[in-house]
């Protein structure tokens, strides 16, 4: 019984969505006005000619589900891919049939459950496919979430051969792709960032013993470093930095203890962490990135793909222990939905940003 119910399932799968087109419409009509002409005035020529459009409908749906038939889809997909960024990936289509063509067939992307769309972000027409062919074009696929995709459904369809009825056969393609969060800086991350850059060169490229650079004096900073001689060689003051002992290096640590209400500021966090962590690591910047239960720097033990892998799959754990701060000779951001238990835990120094720090995704 249960072989039955999955013969069953799969059968009701694979059916066809048939739809009638305008056109099938108006030759439907002059059908029946043909039948109902013949039958009134019982001339054999209409006779003949109602027998004719039946066969030609026949026909037509005859040829059109022939040419679904046998039809195969392989994706190729980049191995890196990000929520919300077009890529490209290579569409191959086979026609199994050895012996007859399939003619305009047109792939589309389908919408998944819940209204998330699909994936192809433009039809694919192929005006011919030979038997026993295998054609492929590039094409612009989008995820639109992060996370672990197992299958996505596309679509064949075709009005061959008079355009009467459009028929559509879906199938699903299984296998599972991992998509990263967005690094596209969405509302208030560039802002955030350069922030956070002109906090780090003060952290990292602060007093130190070996010498690094004379700059402009900025308002408000220590006259103790004032290089005196060179100020009065340019006229204005000028004053001596040194680069510190350690190297340049970015903690960056993801709070999982997130309460319910509060899963879309997270999904906001994570794609800000992914964001920091791209464009810092672009810069040659080494990165220490922690969360609950997960510690990776990079370069050390991983390349920034570690942590938009780690990203891509992170949830919400209400609940989590919180994490001890660690030494100072790092510069910390830390993204929390609750700032102030982090200041109480001692992270006194770290740039914290909370619900109120980043604003509402536009649209």
């Amino acid at each position: 019984m249960p072989d039955r119910f999955i013969k069953l399932r799969a059968a009701l799968l694979r059916r066809l969505r048939v739809r009638i087109t305008r056109g099938g419409l108006l030759f439907s009509l002059a059908v029946i006005l043909v039948g109902v002409a013949a039958g009134v005035s019982a001339n054999n020529l209409l006779f003949l000619l109602l027998a004719a459009m039946f066969s030609t409908l026949l026909v037509s749906g005859f040829i059109n589900r022939l040419c679904l038939a046998g039809l195969e889809m392989e994706l190729a997909l980049p191995e890196h891919i990000c929520a919300g960024h077009a890529v490209m990936a290579r569409l191959s289509v086979r026609n199994l049939k050895s012996w007859m063509p399939s003619f305009s067939i047109r792939v589309t992307g389908v919408e998944e459950p819940g209204g998330t769309p699909g994936i192809l972000t433009m039809p694919l027409y192929f005006p011919v496919i030979p038997g026993g062919a295998v054609l492929g074009e590039m094409v612009e696929v989008r995820f639109p979430r992060r996370g672990t995709y197992r299958q996505n459904t596309f679509a064949f369809s075709t009005r061959f051969p008079f355009g009467f009825l459009d028929k559509t056969a879906r199938v699903t393609l299984r296998h599972e792709v991992l998509v990263y969060p967005s690094i596209d800086p969405q509302p208030g991350f560039e802002d955030l960032l350069f922030t956070i850059t002109g906090e780090i060169e003060a952290h990292l490229l602060g007093l130190g013993r070996d010498f690094y650079r004379i700059r402009p004096y900025g308002a408000f900073e220590s006259a103790r470093h004032l290089d005196w001689k060179a100020s009065a060689h340019t006229g204005d003051l000028q004053i001596r930095e040194f680069a510190r002992d350690q190297e340049r290096a970015v903690e960056i640590f993801l709070d999982r203890d997130v309460a319910h209400d509060q899963e879309a500021w997270f999904e906001q966090a994570i794609e800000c962490c992914a964001y920091l962590a791209w464009s810092l690591s672009q810069q040659g910047t080494g990165i220490r990135f922690r969360s609950q239960q997960f510690d990776v720097r990079v370069p050390e033990e991983g390349d920034i793909y570690t942590i938009l892998k780690y990203l891509a799959l992170v949830y919400p754990q209400p609940g989590r222990t919180m994490e001890a701060p660690p030494d100072d000779t790092t510069f910390q951001i830390v993204l929390t939905a609750s700032p102030q238990r982090f200041e109480e835990l001692g992270w006194t120094v770290a740039h914290r940003v909370g619900p109120g720090d980043l604003p509402g995704r536009a649209g």
